[in-house]
């Protein structure tokens, strides 16, 4: 997750196309009352992670977030396997529901993934926990397993707080 954008209002990187992407001053902070549907309408707005991947929310409290991904043939790499990037992804957006759910907002400043197994099932969840949550940094835990309850990987991340 990362702002859009330079101090200027302008997207630095929108192509030779002229197609500006939207420019956000802030990501998203949801107050801890926000409903299920009002955090899946925010995060909706993260489009690689929900349109090209099927990343879905499906659970969050303060300290707690449970995401989703139903595996399909684009999450597999040549090997037949689940590609490495999809369980990050997963892993990243369930990340951003948790570190700015009911806390400033907050971007990814470190990440680090370990992958345990290969899955063997055919949907992914990705559960994370807040380690410790600072007025400047916040840290967490991502775990990723297939619904087979097979542990598949491990994330550590540092966040920064942006704003609020």
């Amino acid at each position: 997750m990362s702002e859009v954008g330079n101090s200027a209002g302008q997207n630095s990187d929108a192509g030779s196309s002229g197609a500006e992407r939207p420019v956000l001053d802030k990501p998203p902070c949801i107050p801890q009352n926000a409903s299920l549907d009002e955090v899946r309408a925010a995060f909706s707005r993260d489009r690689f992670a929900t349109e090209q991947c099927g990343c879905e929310v499906l659970e969050v409290a303060f300290g707690h977030a449970v995401c989703a991904l139903d595996i399909r043939d684009e999450h597999l790499n040549m090997g037949n396997r689940v590609m490495g990037g999809a369980i990050f992804t997963l892993a990243d957006f369930c990340l951003g529901v948790l570190s700015n759910y009911n806390q400033p907002p907050s971007v990814s400043a470190s990440c680090h993934i370990e992958f345990l197994a290969s899955p063997r099932g055919q949907r992914l969840l990705a559960t994370g926990s807040i380690d410790k949550s600072g007025r400047t940094l916040g840290f967490y835990t991502v775990v990723v397993s297939d619904d087979s309850g097979l542990e598949v990987a491990r994330m550590q991340a540092v966040c920064a707080r942006v704003g609020g």
